[in-house]
């Protein structure tokens, strides 16, 4: 999902007027955690919001699910097999699969479910689109059949990125979408408990002890999530430095993003230690351009935004310390990641003199563009990196600030803006079929890029049987962006988090886990 910003504080707040179940006390008290926002949103099926991802993965499940290599692997489902042809998928639940209700998980709720999800995501409206049918065989078993072999239909299922394909009890996905679910009642290793939810306060996740794990070892987002925690409680706590303190007072186990102005006093905070990662496990920067607004309608005026953005100094800037952060990486598709391409790298790279002699050779004539930002937050100052740059480079570009849900209504329009600033996970960018900027091309998408052997390359990604096949057209399509410009990447980082040391093998990365973590 994109990000909005997230607030920086330069000092410490002055405690915490929420009442807390004591971190060190009773250990059948629920573990604090202070996750990146509050979850507002219980419909998995509704949203890209980040946070109900978060909140999804703990309280429902998927059919599929992604490893730590990236790799789909097996999760609700048993055992499957496709046709020598490629049209016929035949899938088989684990048993013993029991939804919160305490009901049985059964095919029909798999077809209500997929039916449900797949117009509202990408993919799945992919996948839909080659459907010709989906039946129950039996209570456990369902049938996929397709009018033409679509090498992807495991991708798609266990995709990771938002709107998740989580199954939910028939009743409840025959709810419309437009509706949203009201009960989270899912199959997930934690059950959501209704009576002490306190919108702005605190939201109390309890173990399910009906739920019953794979045998092999959890793996990020697949595997056996074993539990031993008794409940989570996810408090609402929107100033970070004030989560800072509690983290460092004892009064949470977690917290999800710490602010990296107050990293130094953390790293020496007594019982405190912070984690990071790589690869698909860190954040995307990226400038997404209006292609509907004159002049960047004009491929070589876009051009010339790769030469104004300095990767080094917009991290530097942020207060990134150099080991959160990735060296300057040209990939559409993350550095040190499966697709990786360096296509098209030489139109990049930081250099303001040659910006300057780009442009002076395009159609421009001194338009003002608007740079749209979020007030105080990263995202803006990468923003003001950026328009500095595109200064030196004889652009006439204006910050306008704004909320995040201001930026949102603004960039739905097709007029009265140029470019704004966001960032997203890598799980979320790594791939041409998920990437925002690249995946939605010739679509009705804010910023309203079109490049049609783009389009064509992805549905040839998508239909690619072979990895090789795959990593090929990924870099075609990556050299193709680098002329088209949907994106300007400006850093690729890791925000870390904060755990107290009493919490224990907490799973190790960017997505908030907590299957496997103990006290």
């Amino acid at each position: 999902m994109e990000r909005p910003a997230i607030t920086r504080r330069a000092a410490l707040g002055a405690g915490l007027a929420l009442p807390f179940f004591p971190a060190a006390r009773a250990q059948s008290a629920p573990v604090n955690l202070v996750l990146e926002s509050e979850v507002v949103i219980l419909d998995p099926h509704a949203t890209t919001a980040a946070i109900t991802r978060t909140f999804a993965y703990h309280v429902f499940d998927t059919l599929f699910s992604m490893d730590g290599k990236g790799m789909i692997r097996p999760q609700m489902v048993e055992a499957w097999e496709s046709s020598a042809d490629g049209l016929r998928w035949d899938f088989r639940l684990r048993p013993n699969l029991r939804f919160h209700d305490n009901t049985p998980v059964t095919a029909r709720d798999v077809m209500a479910s997929l039916d449900r999800w797949a117009p509202r995501d990408s993919l799945g409206r992919m996948l839909w689109a080659v459907k010709a049918e989906l039946q129950a065989v039996d209570d456990r078993a369902f049938r996929l059949t397709l009018t033409r072999p679509f090498p992807m239909v495991l991708d798609v299922l266990g995709k990771p990125n938002a709107p998740l394909p989580v199954i939910l009890p028939e009743r409840l996905a025959r709810i419309p979408v437009e509706q949203r679910i009201r009960e989270p009642v899912g199959s997930g290793p934690f059950r959501f408990r209704q009576a002490d939810w306190r919108p702005g306060n605190v939201m109390i996740l309890e173990r399910f002890e009906g739920y019953v794990p794979r045998d092999e070892p959890a793996d990020f987002l697949a595997g056996g999530r074993r539990v031993h925690l008794p409940a989570i409680a996810l408090r609402v706590m929107p100033d970070p430095a004030t989560g800072a303190t509690a983290l460092i007072a004892g009064e949470v186990d977690y917290m999800q993003y710490l602010p990296f102005d107050l990293l130094p006093r953390l790293e020496r905070a007594r019982g405190v230690r912070l984690a990071a990662f790589g690869g698909i496990h860190q954040f995307q920067g990226n400038f997404r351009i209006n292609h509907a607004a004159a002049p960047m309608d004009d491929p070589a005026i876009r051009r010339v935004l790769w030469r104004c953005a300095d990767q080094a100094a917009t991290m530097t800037a942020i207060g990134i310390p150099e080991r959160f952060r990735a060296p300057s990486c040209p990939s559409f598709f993350l550095c040190d990641a499966p697709l990786d391409s360096r296509a098209g790298a030489e139109m990049m790279g930081f250099d303001p003199e040659e910006a300057k002699r780009m442009l002076q050779a395009t159609n421009y004539r001194g338009q003002k563009l608007a740079f749209l930002t979020t007030a105080g937050g990263i995202s803006q100052t990468a923003a003001q990196v950026m328009i500095q740059n595109m200064q030196r480079g004889g652009f006439d570009a204006e910050e306008q600030v704004m909320d995040w849900g201001t930026l949102l209504a603004r960039r739905a329009r097709r007029e009265g803006w140029h470019i704004f600033a966001v960032y997203a996970n890598g799980t979320d960018m790594f791939s041409p079929l998920t990437n925002f900027y690249v995946s939605n091309t010739c679509a009705d998408y804010p910023g309203w890029d079109c490049d049609r052997d783009i389009e064509r390359l992805l549905r040839e990604f998508a239909n690619a049987g072979d990895a090789n096949e795959r990593k090929r057209l990924a870099e075609e399509i990556q050299r193709l962006a680098a002329r088209h410009v949907p994106s300007v990447m400006w850093g690729q980082f890791t925000i870390p988090a904060g755990i107290r040391d009493r919490l224990r093998d907490v799973p190790q990365a960017a997505y908030p886990m907590f299957w496997d973590a103990r006290i």
